[in-house]
């Protein structure tokens, strides 16, 4: 299985003090909470995906690419400019060299061409047994 992520920001990372937030209203309130909700639901989809492939032994069939810390005009879905499209270029570019994980070195390049082979190999293992 191969997911593929939209991405996500990294406005969790800044921190508000309680004078900022005292000053929010109804609608950045519910945008907080709109933007956990889909963070936390992309996460926890993620583990359990990931949790299942352990437990069948199969980890090295799962396969999650996902940019988890999108800024400025790569963040809007909506932005189809050339520009916005070249900067989600050099995300994907960036994203390739970066580890899969904290506790696995392999990048998501050297994952994706293992992902690929892996791939390819049971499509002609399939063509195989067909063509008995």
């Amino acid at each position: 299985l191969l997911s593929l992520g939209t991405g996500t920001t990294s406005e969790f990372d800044k921190t508000h003090t309680a004078e900022e937030t005292a000053k929010w209203g109804a609608l950045q309130w519910m945008l907080v909470i709109q933007q956990m909700t889909e963070a936390a639901s992309s996460y926890m989809t993620d583990y359990y995906l990931s949790t299942v492939f352990q437990d069948l032994h199969s980890q090295n069939n799962y396969l999650r690419v996902q940019e988890n810390a999108l800024t400025g005009t790569t963040t809007k879905a909506d932005d189809a400019s050339e520009a916005n499209m070249e900067l989600l270029a050099q995300v994907g570019e960036n994203l390739l060299k970066k580890p899969v994980s904290k506790g696995n070195p392999e990048t998501y390049e050297e994952a994706l061409k293992r992902f690929a082979k892996l791939l390819s190999d049971r499509k002609k293992l399939r063509a195989n047994k067909a063509s008995y």
